[in-house]
């Protein structure tokens, strides 16, 4: 997997050694943080393209991401799209989370996945819900999913 910063700069080193030393640098700066994972998708006639974020959120002091983007020419209904993002980020918070409980760091999943039984996504939530929970990882959905709602809908292409 390809990841790189918001200003566009290549992560050259595995991301899980990539997550240790920004957690390292971080913490050794004196910031307490705050690890979300959430992915966002959007189609293109034939293609779908998706975008996982992991953002480290510094208490009071801003925060910064990683960024995976990858398409596939796959179709997929509303239900199934959902539910593919929503393995995409427990992918990532699932190799990651061995790192967060060694330094202390909390972290959550965010599924761009709407509460409001009025949006068409609202059809995976029950699944999804059940999904990161049963992984043992805390869990926000729209509106309070900002990683996947707000960061990773700026940067799927």
């Amino acid at each position: 997997m390809k990841w790189r910063t918001f200003k566009g700069e290549h992560i050259r080193i595995p991301i899980k050694s990539a997550v240790e030393d920004a957690i390292k640098r971080e913490t050794d700066a004196g910031y307490k943080l705050k690890v979300c994972i959430g992915t966002d998708s959007r189609v293109h006639g034939r293609i779908t393209e998706f975008a996982t974020v992991i953002v480290f959120l510094r208490e009071k002091r801003g925060g910064f991401m990683f960024i995976h983007n990858e398409s596939t020419q796959h179709q997929y209904s509303i239900k199934e799209r959902m539910l593919e993002e929503v393995a995409m980020s427990i992918e990532i918070a699932y190799e990651l989370c061995d790192l967060f409980n060694t330094y202390d760091v909390e972290m959550e999943v965010h599924a761009d996945i709407n509460t409001s039984p009025q949006f068409k996504s609202n059809a995976a939530l029950q699944e999804a819900t059940g999904y990161i929970l049963g992984m043992g990882f805390a869990f926000k959905a729209k509106p309070e999913a900002f990683a996947s709602s707000s960061c990773a809908d700026k940067v799927v292409n």
